[in-house]
Formats: structure tokens, C-alpha cells, sequence
């Protein structure tokens, strides 16, 4: 018998977020989160996306085993300023059993009817900035801090329930000898004197600081216009300057200013912390903490994690100008592999952006949608 009930206190908490611990332990490609940086995330008191998001957080057992987790969410910025009468569902984990998925999932549609709701979508987290998407191809590809992993039968389960493809992600990446400079390197010293333009690189996390706010409303600016984008709120912005930037070396952050000093184009490339991460099996403590900063320090692999241009620059080549900063600062420090997070199969813009570098898709995820 397979029983469902909702998380109320933090051992069970921690119940939820260690379960994927036991369904993928012997799998080599799953990445572990840190179970204090879950914990933290799911704390009402402390994420600020709780300020407009709701969520409840499922396990179902049997036999008093843990066989599978949901959190059912609703983002109101997304359904009251977008009109998207959305209800979204993440941090989904099950094992190879339908029933147990209809389960969980029935619990989003309570949700979902319980305020008016049209439809739900999923995996996706809070916001813009979170995890996203069921993996349906590269199983054998190794994971990463900042995406999900799932076994085939996911998308399977979805589908056999009715569920349809929302939104198709891809993942790519290319070895740093694709990267060639003569690709963008009269684009960069043109950008720069036409449009009178400067990089900004940094030595320190605390020379970053000062322009993080500003990132994010460069942002803000620059994604607005895809269809699944919602804004970034102050409080959000106070949160991800404390949680992520001191975790990312400084030298991996370029701006690019106009020659008022307004930021008009950023980047933010992570150094891959996946060996850390398993080796470390979800706790910082004793040795976790230590290896997270040896990779910071000493990863070869890089992952390209955002870049935004300010709308009225976009098309005017500005990346380049980027670019050009990444390989003189990889090429000292001996990067190897750079990686792309997931980006949408159909913006054509991001995706023009590597074509020089002949990047290979690794990966492929979604997230699927039902009306309820």
C-alpha cells in the first residue's frame, strides 16, 4: 500500500531531499545537491521566492520505504502579472512504479483546482534560477550543480499519463581548443570603438559586489522577453548575491560598460563542481566544504551559466567583447571543457551565439504540461 502525506517538520524535510540519495546511489552521472543548501532553498523564513510563490512538499512511502518525492508550486507573479494560470510541480523523483506518480501528481492538481488553475507544468522549480526540466536524452552524461537528473522512465510516465511537451531544452558543450580567437576578435576591437564600449574583469569577489545588483537588472531586462521568464525581486536579488556570487571566482564574471559606465552586457561562467559534489554525497562537512574550494580553485571544466545584453544591444555583436575576455583568462589558467545550462531549442539568438565553437548537444530535457 503506498501512503502520501505532506512534509511538516524537518526531519522529514530532509527525508524528501535525501530520497533521490537512495534511487540514484549507484549511478555515476547523478550529481547530489548539499543538503543544507536544499534545506536552506525550501526554508520559507529564508529563500525570498516564497515571498510570491507558494509550495508543499510530498512523500510517498511504501512499507514505510520513501518511493517518491513532489513539490507542488505556485508562482503568483507568474499567474497574476502574466495571466499563466500555472500551476508547476518540481523536485520530482520516483521510482519505476505509474501509480506512484499518478499519486504525487494528483496532489498538484489539488493545488492547481484548489485556486482556479488551468494547467500544470513541470519539472520546474520557483523561478528563473532554478532547476528545470526532465532529462529525456543523455542519460549517460554526467550531471551538474545546476540541473536534475532522472532516469528514462520519468518521461515515460509523463507521457502514459497525458502529459504533452511544454518547453525543450538543450545542453551543450565543446572542448576550449574549438574556441579560436581570430572568431571574434576583429568583432571585438570593432563593437568596442563603434559603440564606445569596455570590458570589466575582476581580481576580488569584493570589486563584483558593487555590480551585482545591476546585473540583475540587466537581467531582468534582457529576458523579459522569453515566454516562460519571471522577474527577479530585490529581496531575490539580496539572496542570490549572498547564496551564489562568493561561490564564483571573480575572474569568471565579465561586464561589458558603455562609456557612461552603464552596464549594458554580463556574463557569469561557474567552475564545474560535479566531482566535488559526489565525492562529497551532499554534505559540506568535514571534507565537502574543502573540495568545493579546491574546485573552485582548480576545476578545469567551466560552465557558462548566464549571459545577458541589454535589449537595445543585442544583434550588435557585443558577445564578442565577452568572448574575448573568457579565452585570454581560460587560456592562462588551462580550461579544458566549457559547458552551456539548459537553454531553449528555440531561442535561436542564444543558440547562434557558440556556432563558431562547434559545440556537440549532450543533452536534451523538457518540461511537460497538462490542463487540468
Amino acid at each position: 500500500m503506498i501512503t502520501l502525506h505532506e512534509t511538516q517538520t524537518k526531519n522529514e524535510l530532509k527525508e524528501f531531499i535525501k530520497f533521490p540519495f537512495t534511487l540514484y546511489k549507484n549511478n555515476k552521472y547523478w550529481v547530489p545537491p548539499l543538503i543544507v543548501d536544499e534545506l536552506e532553498g525550501f526554508d520559507k523564513q529564508k529563500n525570498p521566492a516564497f515571498e510570491t510563490a507558494e509550495a508543499y512538499f510530498y512523500i510517498a512511502k511504501r512499507n514505510n520505504e520513501v518511493v517518491g518525492r513532489i513539490a507542488a508550486i505556485i508562482n503568483w507573479s507568474e499567474v497574476n502579472d502574466q495571466q499563466k494560470k500555472k500551476v508547476r510541480f518540481g523536485w520530482f523523483d520516483v521510482i519505476d512504479d505509474i501509480e506512484v506518480t499518478k499519486m504525487l501528481l494528483e496532489k498538484v492538481y489539488e493545488l492547481g483546482r484548489k485556486n482556479n488553475l488551468e494547467y500544470v507544468e513541470g519539472p520546474m522549480g520557483f523561478s528563473n534560477l532554478d532547476k528545470v526540466g526532465v532529462l529525456t536524452e543523455g542519460f549517460d552524461q554526467v550531471g551538474t550543480m545546476i540541473t536534475w537528473y532522472n532516469a528514462p522512465y520519468y518521461a515515460t510516465h509523463f507521457e502514459k499519463l497525458g502529459y504533452v511537451k511544454e518547453k525543450e531544452y538543450i545542453e551543450s558543450k565543446f572542448p576550449f581548443e574549438n574556441v579560436k580567437l581570430e572568431f571574434f576578435e576583429k568583432a571585438n576591437d570593432l563593437v568596442k570603438r563603434r559603440y564606445q564600449l569596455s570590458p570589466l574583469n575582476f581580481k576580488s569577489t569584493a570589486e563584483v559586489m558593487p555590480y551585482v545588483d545591476k546585473m540583475f537588472d540587466l537581467f531582468n531586462k534582457s529576458y523579459a522577453s522569453l515566454s516562460s521568464f519571471v522577474a527577479i525581486s530585490d529581496t531575490q536579488k539580496e539572496y542570490f548575491k549572498k547564496k551564489y556570487i562568493s561561490f564564483i571566482n571573480p575572474e569568471f564574471i565579465k561586464f561589458v560598460e558603455d562609456k557612461d559606465h552603464n552596464i549594458i552586457a554580463f556574463s557569469i561562467v561557474m567552475p564545474s563542481f560535479t566531482e566535488a559534489l559526489q565525492k562529497s554525497n551532499g554534505k559540506l562537512f568535514p571534507f565537502g566544504f574543502l573540495r568545493m574550494l579546491y574546485a573552485r580553485k582548480f576545476s578545469k571544466d567551466v560552465i557558462f551559466y548566464l549571459i545577458g545584453v541589454l535589449p537595445e544591444y543585442q544583434n550588435k555583436a557585443v558577445t564578442a567583447v565577452i568572448f574575448k575576455e573568457y579565452y585570454e583568462t581560460f587560456k592562462e589558467i588551462g580550461i579544458l571543457n566549457c559547458f552551456r545550462t539548459p537553454e531553449l531549442a528555440d531561442n535561436a539568438a542564444s543558440l547562434n551565439l557558440w556556432k563558431h565553437f562547434h559545440p556537440e548537444i549532450h543533452k536534451r530535457r523538457c518540461t511537460y504540461r497538462k490542463d487540468l
